[in-house]
């Protein structure tokens, strides 16, 4: 399996992950030019995509999906409430292109085993993805308040996985955002800072989980240097920062290209 973010913040997120024939989209919140630029990058055209699958309906997550799927005839996967929310801005989206599942349970595409499942964020239904094939699997789990029991089985055993840290609390209270934004983007429904993504992972690493890539840093409440420092801090605590690989995913180009073997 190869795994590359392609761009990950408040600005645009999309992710690819290639395995065996299938090459997969995972949302597209930059613009179908931009996308496609990105894509060069690591040797992939857009018109090998096998199809696009939608997190939640927030711009900086589908974008550009509109363009792709038009231009390159592709599907674009998302479940009935996320559908229901992205219908006028995916007009361009061919009917038979419209495809829908049912969120938390598995599906396959290509020989992979998808299973969307359910994320607590402030969007009709926001899901995270795992990716299974060849006996790996890989995670991609950004936007979301919280983790619970239920999310982090379902992460257990990842090989790799893209896992939010969005915030530094102190930043966030001390920055210029509204009062109301900052409660948000605080609950349960909003985003996990950078201490929280180190408990998760801590927890995670008990499964087996070793190597991370840190996603969806704010440009405004966080920056990758602070977030690998504090999230190491909690794994150093925990007595697991030597035991687990940490890389922070770029904000508006590719971080690399990861290779499952």
């Amino acid at each position: 399996m190869k795994f590359c973010p392609l761009c990950s913040g408040s600005s645009g997120n999309a992710t690819y992950i290639e395995a065996g024939s299938a090459r997969i989209l995972i949302d597209a919140g930059l613009s179908c030019k931009r996308i496609t630029e990105l894509l060069g990058r690591i040797g992939v055209t857009p018109d090998t995509l096998s199809a696009i699958l939608i997190t939640h309906e927030h711009v900086d997550h589908i974008r550009g999906v509109n363009i792709l799927s038009k231009k390159y005839d592709l599907p674009v996967y998302a479940n009935a409430d996320t559908w229901s929310m992205m219908k006028a801005s995916l007009s361009g989206v061919a009917p038979k292109n419209v495809c829908v599942f049912e969120s938390d349970r598995d599906f396959y595409l290509a020989g992979v085993r998808i299973l969307p499942f359910s994320v607590p964020h402030d969007a009709i239904h926001c899901v995270g993805y795992t990716l299974s094939w060849g006996g790996h699997k890989v995670g991609v789990c950004t936007d979301l308040g919280h983790t619970d029991a239920r999310i982090l089985s379902i992460l257990s055993g990842c090989d790799l996985l893209l896992f939010e840290a969005n915030h530094d609390v102190d930043m966030l209270m001390a920055g210029s955002y509204p009062y109301l934004l900052k409660k948000r983007i605080l609950s349960g429904n909003g985003h996990m800072n950078n201490e929280d993504c180190g408990k998760a992972l801590v927890k995670l690493h008990e499964t087996g989980v070793k190597n991370v890539i840190l996603g969806h840093l704010s440009a405004e409440n966080n920056y990758p240097e602070l977030a690998m420092v504090a999230v190491r801090a909690v794994l150093e605590e925990a007595g697991v920062a030597e035991d687990m690989q940490i890389a922070i995913a770029a904000r508006e180009e590719p971080t690399g290209v990861f290779e499952i073997v």
